[in-house]
Formats: structure tokens, sequence, C-alpha cells
């Protein structure tokens, strides 16, 4: 398929349900199938009973056979903290175990062995890779990876590490709202005012954004981390429970492996509800009752009943809606086309929803599944296009924000703003700090990003720690501490003492990170 000498770099919408990569081939994207013809791959990683693991859509028969050792939803858990809701709700929810590691980090515990998030998505990022590379016939060591716009820093780092782990050098991490529309307007020559309505399977995100031909300008962006078509199935599931309970007389929510069956019935149903009025749930063999007997499954959903049981989820989206736009100061009738990204707004009840809330039909010209990996592999071709050649004259400009406040914490627990939400990345902001005690010689900062103005209430990111201090009287010693954000989203910490000019050491120990060691032996046995 390829030039041996091309340079190709890849597009990977690495999804919490599916992951699909993309590629630009002599100035035409393609989406790349699997073996079988595929453009989506499950985002699953089974650990089989020999020791052989299994990624992609070969596992889906693992997630529902031996749920406890098949890893699913892994983005919903990456960059998170020990401790915080979103691990707190996950470990009630997912049927495998999740395990407190060193420095808040979750880890997996599968086959009794423990593996770090990233390495989980990094498993599925290398079969994009490998896919790729069948596909081009030469390997394949350059990406483009897509995030949530309302992954915070953490969530952005641990995205590139697994994109390390995978074997793949990351030239960019790029919001999925964002990529889709540089898919959608590209080549166009679209001139309007955007939102990118991303519904996907454990995320939910809006961007308001301005296309002037190639130019991309996000106004603000909003999203919820723990909202999306996993939910519709886990509803779907709780009602598949309580009917058979109702049906039988005994409980078997307890059982993670039903439990999984019946998540994956409940995707099935919202498929098939999505083309038809009716489906009807057959499920085999799905528990022994207390006297021996085999329990079958079986009763009809309609599409009206489901939707009146789904309607309060996509109503929180417009909720996230309502902060995008009210941050950009502009009002849903200012919006001049709705373009929809994600399986789950293939489901006719969004689609009628979203049209009700910005008062017209939304764009449906564009495959939802694709089109983020699609934006990816455009950005990752201009990313190592000529600027001088005619090809790279018509590049796409993007002008992308950063989703969250960047702030310190200060005394009495207050949570000081550096750099506002939805400020243009990449950016910077300069501040200057002074020893408070005599002779000090290190000053500790805490770093978080959020809007509350208590501190603890945000997510923190982690330590600045600045040592090796000339130990003089308290105040004396001024350094200037510059936080930048990148393109990819990530922030950055650099320090100089003020007086001498000196370039001040710093430490950034990132909460729900990894120690370098630790990288390293990741990195060993990911080899």
């Amino acid at each position: 398929m390829a030039n041996e000498d091309s340079e190709y770099v890849i597009g990977i919408d690495l999804g919490t349900t599916n992951t699909c990569v993309a590629v630009v081939v002599d100035g035409e994207v393609h989406v790349i199938p699997d073996e079988e013809g595929e453009t989506l791959q499950a985002s699953l990683v089974a650990f089989l009973e020999d020791g052989s693991v299994v990624v992609g859509n070969g596992a889906r028969k693992e997630a529902v056979t031996d749920p406890v050792n098949t890893i699913s939803s892994a983005k919903r858990l990456i960059g998170q903290a020990w401790g915080n809701s979103t691990i707190k709700q996950a470990r009630q929810h997912l049927p495998y175990k999740i395990a407190k590691g060193p420095n808040q980090a979750p880890l997996l515990d599968v086959r009794g062995r423990k593996f770090a998030v990233p390495e989980i998505s990094g498993m599925v990022l290398r079969r994009a890779k490998d896919i790729a590379s069948r596909y081009l016939g030469q390997s394949v060591t350059k990406a483009v990876i897509t995030v949530p716009a309302n992954f915070n820093d953490t969530q952005r780092q641990m995205t590139r590490l697994a994109g390390e782990l995978a074997g793949l050098e990351v030239l960019r991490i790029i919001n999925e709202p964002t990529a889709a529309a540089l898919a959608y307007g590209y080549g166009r020559d679209v001139r309007a005012r955007l939102v990118i309505y991303d519904f996907g399977g454990g995320t939910f995100d809006i961007t308001l954004l301005d296309v002037r031909h190639n130019v991309f300008e996000v106004l603000s962006t909003a999203g919820d981390s723990y909202l999306g078509g996993d939910d519709f199935d886990t509803r779907l599931a709780q009602y598949m429970l309580r009917g058979f309970e109702k049906q039988y007389g005994f409980k078997i929510d307890h059982d993670p492996v039903v439990r999984g069956r019946l998540k994956q019935v409940g995707e099935k149903i919202k498929r098939q509800l999505s083309n038809k009025e009716r489906a009807i749930v057959n499920v085999r063999d799905l528990a022994v009752a207390p006297d021996g007997r085999h329990c079958d499954l079986r009763f009809q959903v309609d599409r009206a009943g489901v939707h009146k049981r789904f309607a309060d989820i996509v109503q929180r989206t417009f909720l996230v809606c309502d902060e995008a736009l009210a941050n950009a100061h502009v009002s849903a009738a200012d919006v001049q086309g709705v373009v929809l990204v994600g399986g789950s707004t293939r489901m006719p009840l969004v689609r009628e929803m979203v049209e009700q809330y910005f008062t017209q039909p939304p764009l449906t010209d564009i495959n939802p599944d694709e089109v983020v990996a699609v934006g990816a592999a455009i950005q990752g071709a201009a990313l190592v296009a000529d600027p001088f050649s005619p090809a790279g004259a018509h590049q796409p400009l993007l002008l992308d924000v950063t989703p969250r406040s960047l702030g310190v914490e200060v005394v009495g627990g207050f949570y000081d703003v550096l750099i506002d939400r939805n400020t243009a990345v990449p950016c910077e902001q300069t501040r200057v700090f002074a020893t408070s005690q005599d002779g000090q010689t290190t000053v500790r900062l805490q770093i978080f990003q959020g809007e509350s103005r208590v501190a603890s209430d945000n997510v923190k990111l982690g330590e600045i720690e600045l040592y090796n201090l000339r130990p003089m009287p308290r105040g004396m010693v001024e350094i200037e501490v510059t936080f930048a954000i990148d393109a990819d989203g990530i922030v950055d910490v650099t320090a100089k003492d003020r007086e001498t000019g000196i370039a001040q050491q710093t430490r950034v120990m990132v909460t729900a990170g990894f120690s370098d060691e630790a990288v390293r032996v990741m990195r060993r046995r990911n080899q």
C-alpha cells in the first residue's frame, strides 16, 4: 500500500468503548480496517488462563464469559486518583478488581498481576499501531492521539505515556471535538460557528468553535468525564436484573459474570432500538435458581419505554451545553451547525433532544464513530508536511483552549487561579513566590485544576518543589515561577531566582502519576 520512504503519522481515537485509527495517504484519509475488515476495535484487553492476552475485537467473547479478567472502560480510569468519586463508582460497577497503587494511582488486579491503567491503554494503542502497520506495509512509529476536551493534565500525561508504551512517538495530544471539527470542516471552505456535540461510550464533551476556511478557533469547551453510552448499557442491565428478580423471585446482581453478560445485552438492545421500534431479549442460562433450575431471561422492550428511562441521562448533557455556551457568552440560537460525534449520537432519542435544545436538526452526514480518528490523521499529516509545499500551505490551523483553570493553593486553603479556563493554548503565566522562613532552602507549591475557590475541591495535579534555594532571611529569596500549558494541554513548570537570574531546580510530583522507575518497569514489560 505504502511507499517505504513515506513518513506516516496515524491518528488514533482512543475511545472508552471502541478505538479507531486513520491515516492520510497521498492527500486522502483512510480509516484503517483490521484483518476482518472492521474499522472499530473494542477497547478491551482480556487476560486468558493460559497467560496469553487478547486485545480488541477478539476480546469481546471474554468480556461476556470472563468479565473479571477482561479490562473494559480503562479510559474512565486513566489519570484518576485513588479515592476520588470516579474510582469509587468504578469499583462499584466494573467487574474486575481495582487496587490502590503508589502515589494514589489505581492499579488493575488481573489473575494475580497488577497493571497500571496506561499499560492497558497502551495495549489497545499497540493493537491500533499494528493494524496500521499491516495496512501500510511498513512499521508506523508516529501518532496523534485524541482525548476528551475535559481531560486534565494528569489524564493527558497518562494518555501520552500509554502511547509511548505502545511504541509510538506521540507528536500531539488533541481534543476529540476539535479533531471532529477538523474532519468536518477541512477542505469544505466552511465558515460558521459550530457546536461539536461529542457523546461517546464513556465521556461527553461539547465544544463551540468558529471555523473560517482552514482556521479552527475554539471559543469554549466543557465536559463530563463520566457520562456516556456505558450509562445507557448499565441502566438497561439494571432494568433486566429487576425483571429477572420479579420473574424468578431471587437476586443475581452480586454475580459479576451476570452483570457483564447483561451489560453486553444492554448494548445490543440499545443498538437495535436505534433502528427498530422493538427488541426481544433472550438470554439463555443466565443463572441457576436455589432449587437447581436453569433460568433464562426473556422479555420484550420497546423504543418509547427505553427512551423514557434514558431521557435523564441525555438531559445531563444539556447542563454541560449550558455551561459551554455561557462561558463563550453566546446562546444556542447563535450556533449555525451542530455536528454529532460518538456512537451514542446514533440513538434517535439523542438526536431528537439535541434538535430541541439547539432548535435545528443536527448535521448527520459524517460517520460519528470515525470522525475523530479522521481529524487526528489530518492533524498528523499537517505536522509532518513541508510548510513551503502547495499542500503544506493549506494545512489547518488549530486554535484550542484549556478546559480548566490552573492554579495553586495559598494561605487558608484557598485557590489562586493563574490561568483561566478557556484560555487559548499554548499559554503561560508567571508569579513570584518568596520564602516565608529564615534560612529556608525549599518551597513547595500544590498545583490544582478546577473552578472552586477552595483548593481541595479541585483536581490536584501534584506538587511543585523548588529546592537548593539560597539560605537567606525570609522574604529575601524571590522565585519567579512560570506555569505553561502547551498545545497538548499539558502543564510545564520552570523557575528562576529573581535576583540572580539563575534557573532554579524544580521537581513536579504528579498525583496519580508514576515514578521514573515505575515507568521504566512498564516499558520493559511492554517491549
